[in-house]
């Protein structure tokens, strides 16, 4: 086959640059010196929180396909996609395990991939994770979108090839992040490479600090004129550097020593550590509360907090999945009839109180029945003739068919009696 390269260029391939009159994007070496990459960062404690929080929370939400009816929608656990997407979209992995995997691609390296499995009429048969970084995206002959996928390992059982493994459209999940052309996105660990190379610096400044037992270093002063100053400086670190700081020194022949290095608190490094994970959080936008950090979390914002990481993190997060399984995952057929949703319900109910407030306010207007509620609970529900889906109004509790019937029948006997 041949694949015209010059029409389409992978951007979510890890390499040393891109080239583009626009921008550059790469891992690599920082600004700080320190060379950031899918490995490094995730070493750093405040990416690995950000990915586990996000990467957990879409795993956990319940995924159901629905059937769009006269009334609404309709869960369809008969449909085949039903059971691959909520409980094992393959025989080695749970669904919670693959939505994880996917979304930490994602959050990485901007770009979730995974193998469609399908049966000669076309229907999914199973879904297999793909490495983000052995995947290039171009274009065939006939201008159509193909994923090149390099493969030298025995990762995924249904690939049997080794070397450049040509997949097209349909036979790829492709979930991607923000990017320029809508087709493929950037890694949000490239594009924050400098901020997150700053707080691995300053990691690896603090473990070298302590592995020389929090000591300084300095200068050795000697009155005279010393014949070999390299022996001297071996042998006081040898005798005095690291485990043993704090070993009493013993200074000979009027030598003195001076330390020169800055206090961490004038350099204000810990400042600086913790702004940097504020970055971290700020570049995935996720509260700081739930990376640990409760320096502003108080017991009447927090809750607040946790709904808008709900509306304004992880919602945009769950469109991406849901469009990108819709379209991937169903015929052009079931695309009029089906679609597939996450369920958030669970995530947005609040404290106990509130919502057994908000079901009673419901009820007593009419427009939430008990196996409403018991539905939004997770409750078997009543049975109709017990009067489960029975809507009422407040007052005397009547239900809504009989409200008014009083009324009507004062002003029938009212017409009776004029006659």
């Amino acid at each position: 086959m041949r694949i015209f390269s010059g029409l389409f260029k992978s951007r979510d391939h890890p390499k040393n640059s891109y080239d583009s009159p626009s921008y550059t994007y790469f891992f690599g070496r920082s600004n700080s010196g320190k060379r950031v990459s899918d490995r490094t960062a995730l070493q750093h404690t405040a990416v690995y929180a950000c990915v586990r929080v996000l990467s957990e929370a879409i795993a956990q939400l319940p995924l159901h396909v629905y059937r769009y009816t006269e009334n609404g929608k309709e869960r369809v656990p008969t449909h085949p996609l039903f059971y691959l997407l909520h409980d094992q979209p393959n025989p080695e992995m749970t669904s919670f395990v693959f939505r994880e995997t996917l979304m930490s691609h994602l959050l990485i390296y901007g770009n979730a991939y995974a193998q469609i499995l399908r049966n000669g009429k076309g229907e999914v048969l199973g879904l297999y994770p793909l490495m983000p970084d052995k995947m290039k995206v171009d274009r065939d002959e006939k201008n159509r979108l193909i994923y090149i996928y390099s493969r030298y390992d025995e990762a995924n059982p249904n690939l049997k090839k080794q070397g450049d493994i040509v997949l097209y459209a349909d036979e790829v999940l492709h979930i991607c992040g923000l990017g320029f052309d809508g087709l493929v996105g950037y890694s949000p660990i490239a594009m924050a490479k400098n901020s997150i190379g700053i707080s691995i610096a300053c990691e690896d400044y603090a473990a070298s600090f302590f592995a020389n037992g929090a000591s300084p270093s300095g200068v050795l002063e000697h009155p005279g004129v010393i014949k070999n100053p390299e022996r001297l400086r071996d042998a006081w670190a040898k005798a005095y550097g690291g485990h043993n700081s704090h070993r009493v020194a013993v200074l000979e022949e009027g030598t003195h020593y001076t330390p020169i290095s800055i206090p961490n608190n004038e350099a204000q490094f810990l400042e600086t550590r913790k702004f940097q994970v504020e970055e971290i959080a700020r570049l995935y936008r996720v509260p700081l509360h739930m990376i640990g950090d409760l320096d502003r979390a108080t017991f009447s914002n927090i809750e607040q907090m946790s709904l808008e990481f709900v509306m304004y993190s992880l919602d945009p997060w769950i469109v991406r999945w849901e469009q990108a399984l819709q379209k991937a995952l169903l015929s052009d057929s079931e695309k009029g009839q089906y679609f597939i949703k996450f369920n958030v319900d669970g995530l947005l109910r609040g404290d106990y109180a509130s919502r057994m407030q908000g079901y009673s306010v419901g009820i007593q207007n009419g427009f939430l029945c008990p196996n409403d509620v018991r539905e939004l609970e997770d409750m078997n529900l009543i049975p109709t003739e017990k009067g489960g889906f029975t809507y009422m109004v407040n007052g005397s509790m009547t239900p809504l068919s009989s409200a008014g019937a009083a009324y009507a029948k004062n002003i029938e006997k009212k017409e009776d009696n004029a006659e």
